[in-house]
């Protein structure tokens, strides 16, 4: 879960938070920075919950947990289609969580960087915007972001406990959780 959750947050992280930092003070710069505060501030368990309430039983449209279905598919393309189906959930849950404080780490390194002394030199041999972007600011902040990125799938190893407890996911989470108890 850990691991697919950010996969997807580094993704959509990368490609916004390098977007917003093209257009640094503007509204959708604003609006998107005080949520990704909202998105840093809550608790996974508390989204998780609120995730079941609305797709679950609201909509009705999502399992509320659990790795299968009541009777598991035979075959292994379908149980893996069910098992995809049933970690739908939990995974936007944990992006959800996770996605707020990435999107706003690349947009500030990156606004950073778009300041220095060689992006400067690069507009005014007048490169295109693209460009700049991507050979004088995204060359130069990927080493940060990368290493950031390697140290958040080091800590996939230990699964998400609240998150698997809330959905009755059968992770390494759940493995502590039920160690401790």
């Amino acid at each position: 879960l850990l691991t697919t959750s950010m996969v997807i947050t580094a993704a959509v992280g990368l490609l916004v938070g390098a977007r917003l930092s093209s257009r640094a003070g503007t509204r959708l710069d604003r609006t998107i920075s005080s949520l990704s505060a909202v998105s840093y501030a809550f608790p996974t368990w508390w989204v998780g919950l609120l995730m079941i309430l609305f797709f679950s039983f609201r909509l009705g449209i999502l399992p509320s947990g659990g790795m299968y279905s009541a009777p598991p598919p035979e075959g292994g393309f379908l149980r893996f289609l069910d098992l995809l189906y049933h970690a739908l959930l939990p995974v936007f849950t944990l992006v959800l969580a996770g996605i707020g404080p990435y999107v706003y780490v690349v947009r500030t390194i990156a606004i950073n960087i778009a300041q220095s002394d060689h992006v400067t030199v690069a507009r005014a041999k007048g490169l295109s915007d693209g460009l700049v972007s991507r050979r004088h600011i995204l060359r130069v902040a990927a080493p940060p972001i990368v290493t950031g990125l390697i140290m958040g799938f080091a800590g996939t190893l230990g699964g998400s406990i609240l998150v698997e407890t809330v959905f009755n996911w059968q992770g390494m989470g759940r493995l502590y959780y039920e160690a401790i108890a």
